[in-house]
């Protein structure tokens, strides 16, 4: 039976899934998640989702220290980089602990609920 709390995180895995920040390994490792609820392998897709997660959320000075460099500039873009530091020193300061973009958003909302996942 899916619990209520599962059917939450399910749903912010679909998010995490559909958001246009989400790297490519991480998709995957969602989208084998889903499918194992329920299987025998639900129990090895879930570590294998958590782990993906921890790898893959952005820390904020990571986000920082990434935007403000040359590869960052060259990557974003010079105004996008530069306001991507302007955001992330402002919502560093009101206590952010990761990035807010929508896929690193959803990952942190999925890794709170983690000890749910990995019962």
């Amino acid at each position: 039976m899916v619990t209520e709390l599962m059917k939450d995180i399910m749903e912010k895995t679909k998010q995490l899934i559909d958001a246009p920040t989400c790297c490519q390994e991480l998709k995957e490792a969602g989208k084998a998640w889903l499918d194992s609820i329920g299987t025998e392998k639900e129990k090895e897709e879930s570590k294998k989702f958590i782990r993906e997660l921890e790898q893959d959320i952005m820390p904020i000075d990571q986000l920082i220290s990434f935007a403000g460099s040359a590869g960052g500039k060259q990557y974003f873009g010079e105004e996008t980089a530069k306001n991507i530091v302007a955001h992330g020193k402002e919502i560093k300061a009101a206590g952010a602990i990761y990035c807010d973009c929508p896929a690193c958003a959803a990952a942190e909302a999925i890794l709170a609920k983690k000890d749910e996942i990995l019962v």
